[in-house]
């Protein structure tokens, strides 16, 4: 079960290239329901995602780099490129501008910097073990508006928008 929340961001941490980067290319060999296949720096998966805004099942298959090549010219729609910065919510540059709740979970911010042609859209992703969690989640005040619920911003919608010449 894949429980996420969807943040647009009002600034970037002045910090970014000190956290962990994570080179992404995805595209999607069905939206409804959504069959994605993933390269993650040097590893590749194809994931199957239920249906679902905040709360879905998931399930990531590992797939080798022939099989991932393979599948690529068979996706419909755009290809989504996008460097991902992991950043621990806790870190002490935010110590200041965030107090977490007592817990024992770290959580990360999975901030998504995409491509060309979505370029300059900025999302950051946030998961959690439990609904409950996820519902009580404050973020800190560098994340924006909570887009959680709204389909544009996911990326099974982008790979199907369209741009014009």
């Amino acid at each position: 079960m894949e429980i996420e929340r969807k943040f647009l961001i009002k600034e970037l941490p002045s910090n970014l290239e000190s956290f962990q980067c994570l080179l992404i290319e995805q595209a999607y060999l069905n939206t409804d329901p959504v069959i994605r296949i993933r390269r993650q720096d040097e590893d590749y998966y194809l994931t199957y995602k239920g249906k679902g805004l905040m709360a879905r099942e998931e399930y990531n298959l590992p797939l080798n780099k022939e099989a991932y090549l393979h599948l690529l010219p068979k996706a419909d729609g755009n290809v989504i490129t996008k460097k991902r910065y992991l950043i621990p919510i806790d870190h002490p540059s935010f110590a200041a501008d965030y107090t977490l709740p007592k817990s024992p979970v770290h959580l990360t911010v999975e901030l998504d910097i995409f491509e060309k042609p979505f370029a300059p859209l900025i999302i950051a992703e946030v998961e959690f073990p439990d609904a409950e969690m996820a519902d009580a989640f404050l973020p800190p005040s560098w994340l924006g508006q909570d887009v959680t619920n709204d389909t544009a911003y996911h990326n099974s919608t982008l790979s199907q928008k369209v741009f014009p010449r």
